[in-house]
């Protein structure tokens, strides 16, 4: 629920809780003016279908240099843990990553082919997927090279600085993993009639089934109604001598080499704690990685949301469940930050009426919440992003996942300040709006009030939407009632309740935005995304497969039938191209409450059938001649629909073996920087 990764068009994608709202931004994103100009250079390289940007990172020279401190140590901390995702997302991505890497740096050959070139491409989507598989669509990408020449590049490089010997079955068998796209094609696969453990490629499961899975953790649950942690979060599930048990990821457990450099970093970072809370924050994140139990998580997340007071934050731990199909196991993360005091004013408005908003919503009144818990609201400037976290970035956090700590404890749902503003400056060298905008109208009414729309939708998304309802007593956490369906179902309620709101004129009146022709904007840019410009992301023939994507399509395509009578939604054609066109902005804000009070009944029931209906019939399905038209017209734009950013990198300033402060550097090259995260942070065995 935490990471909400940015919107197409202008609606931006947000995450609710147990599932971080986690969406790259991209180039669909609608296109809107930034009034700040400066010199700095966003944009980096370009390759495939990825644009690689930078951010910056304003206000850091203003925290004292005990707040830098922190930084630097929780930065360290953030980068320890680089290699985890890796091995996460397929067992054989860290001996891949190493081969490849040493090809780039020790390959003899010829260096000016379009054969080498296509080879770099390659390392390069690596590194930004963290893995041989597609950051987004999950789906395997191969190198665009033959056998015979990638056995060329072997040939002429270090033999001694590859994992496995040269012509040795290990690593043969490596070379055909690389080059078989046939091989594990899938690191998530929630296709319905499948076993969905079985049929997904990543390194959470091994010699299990999901009916094992299931089982195993029905146990483990079993007398506990209330206040359930998050089993299966930190481990990997395996059968040994015929018994299912868990590899925990802990210190001293598997991944203990990287957890113990993450652990030394914290330490560190818990002498110079800003205050006590945060200081006890950290050492009950300490605990956790130490212990490796899930009780002592929810203890660690208990203490940091009671952390309000301090400048610098950090996200750090096993968290996001997106690459699971089943929506266990958490991806290592880390987001480190410090608050932007003047933009977080607009956020704490919408925070502040919390209450207000459930009182309001039009879920079924059983399904509210009496209280609404603390929730902390703030507009972040990121330091850096390692893990899950990057290169492709969420826009939005709301955390922790677990349900019973949010209703109990509180939240915390952030903005990432500089972030968004990187991107916004990106969509400023062009975007699809003006092609796929169904009138100047609508085109002009997106660029004036887009960026705020965006802005405000996050915002709800991540404060209001994950915050809102209740699960009935009695009821199980969604993981275990919607199963594969939980996260695509959370993430389209909490977009829902954004929808909703964002056409109340509570907004206008608390004065986070101008009138409701913002509201006009965010529906058409989601109608847009969801029906049409999202398609660009997938390729002709595929279904859809990844969570927000399938939120978005059932969204508008429920709200479409639903409205059929009255002419709701409808498709324009003109000059043989599709547009999407909102005809009733009233009753179509009336269809997405509607649709809200559904899903919530569905989560707060635990209506796996209902859900699995929703997503099925309205969340996957593509039309076939609208794709491949989708596809023509993107293609003649030459644009790229994904984006990922190099990271900042901190440099301590010692004296003796003191800092007295901390300097930020901003890479230009990602692969010189891939590079030296490979040197500096490589801890764990090439297989786990």
């Amino acid at each position: 629920m935490k990471q909400l990764y940015s919107l197409i068009l202008g609606g931006a994608l947000l995450s609710g809780s147990l599932y971080a709202c986690q969406e790259s931004k991209t180039e669909e994103t609608v296109e809107k003016e930034v009034p700040e100009v400066d010199s700095f250079e966003y944009m980096s390289e370009r390759f495939a279908d990825l644009q690689l940007l930078r951010y910056k990172v304003p206000g850091f020279e203003d925290l004292t240099p005990k707040q830098k401190e922190l930084a630097y140590y929780l930065y360290e901390a953030a980068l320890c843990g680089r290699d985890i995702i890796y091995d996460q997302k397929y067992k054989h991505n860290l001996a891949i990553r190493k081969t490849i890497e040493n090809i780039a740096q020790s390959y003899t050959g010829d260096k000016s082919t379009a054969d080498w070139n296509n080879f770099m491409v390659y390392v390069k989507r690596v590194w930004f997927s963290n893995g041989i598989h597609h950051h987004y669509s999950n789906v395997k990408f191969t190198p665009e090279v033959s056998e015979a020449y990638f056995a060329e590049l072997i040939n002429a490089s270090n033999a001694q600085g590859f994992p496995y010997e040269v012509g040795s079955d290990k690593m043969n068998h490596l070379v055909k993993v690389i080059m078989d796209p046939s091989i594990d094609p899938k690191i998530v696969n929630q296709a319905a009639g499948i076993d969905n453990v079985v049929g997904s490629s990543n390194n959470f499961y091994e010699g299990v089934t999901q009916a094992e899975v299931d089982a195993f953790y029905k146990e483990k649950a079993a007398g506990i109604d209330s206040m359930k942690p998050e089993f299966g979060l930190n481990s990997k599930l395996v059968k040994v001598d015929g018994k299912v048990q868990e590899k925990i990821w802990k210190v001293g457990g598997m991944y203990g080499q990287a957890i113990e450099k993450i652990v030394y970093w914290l330490e560190k970072a818990a002498t110079v704690a800003e205050n006590e809370q945060q200081e006890a924050a950290l050492r009950a994140l300490i605990k956790y990685y130490n212990t490796g139990d899930v009780y002592d998580w929810d203890a660690y997340n208990m203490e940091w949301v009671k952390d309000v007071n301090s400048r610098l934050d950090v996200v750090n731990g096993f968290i996001e469940v997106y690459l699971d199909a089943i929506g266990k196991r958490g991806s290592f993360e880390s987001v480190v930050s410090f608050k932007d005091m003047k933009a977080t004013e607009r956020i704490q408005l919408i925070s502040k009426e919390a209450q207000w908003f459930e009182d309001n919503s039009p879920i079924l009144p059983n399904h509210k919440k009496a209280e609404v818990k603390g929730i902390e609201a703030k507009v972040i400037t990121v330091i850096v992003e390692s893990g899950d976290a990057a290169p492709s970035t969420p826009i939005g956090i709301n955390l922790p996942n677990n349900n019973w700590v949010r209703e109990k404890k509180g939240s915390k749902s952030v903005s990432l300040g500089n972030v968004v503003h990187a991107y916004n400056v990106a969509g400023t060298k062009g975007s699809t709006l003006d092609e796929f905008a169904v009138s100047k109208e609508v085109a002009d009414r997106i660029k004036q009030h887009g960026a705020l729309s965006s802005d405000l939708h996050t915002d709800m998304h991540e404060v209001i939407g994950h915050a809102s309802g209740r699960i009935n007593d009695g009821i199980g956490t969604p993981d275990e009632t919607l199963k594969q369906y939980a996260s695509c179902l959370e993430e389209a309620r909490a977009d829902l309740v954004a929808l909703y709101f964002i056409m109340d004129p509570k907004l206008v009146e608390i004065g986070v935005m101008p009138s409701l022709e913002v509201g006009k904007a965010e529906y058409d840019s989601y109608i847009m995304n969801g029906l049409i410009t999202q398609l660009t992301r997938i390729k002709l023939g595929d279904d859809i497969e990844e969570a927000h994507m399938r939120n978005r399509q059932l969204v508008v395509k429920w709200a479409m039938e639903k409205g059929a009578n009255d002419n709701v939604i409808e498709i324009v054609k003109r000059d043989g191209k599709s547009y999407v066109q909102v005809n009733d902005y009233a009753k179509l804000r009336d269809l997405f409450g509607q649709l809200l009070r559904e899903i919530q009944r569905i989560k707060s029931e635990g209506d796996f059938k209902a859900g699995q209906e929703l997503v099925e019939n309205y969340g996957v399905k593509v039309d076939p001649e609208l794709h491949k038209e989708v596809l023509e017209r993107y293609a003649k734009l030459n644009l790229a629909p994904y984006k990922g950013f190099i990271q900042p990198k901190l440099v301590p300033q010692m004296e003796g073996d003191k800092i007295v402060d901390v300097k930020v550097e901003y890479p230009t090259d990602f692969t010189d920087q891939m590079l030296f995260f490979s040197k500096e942070y490589s801890f764990l065995p090439l297989e786990n």
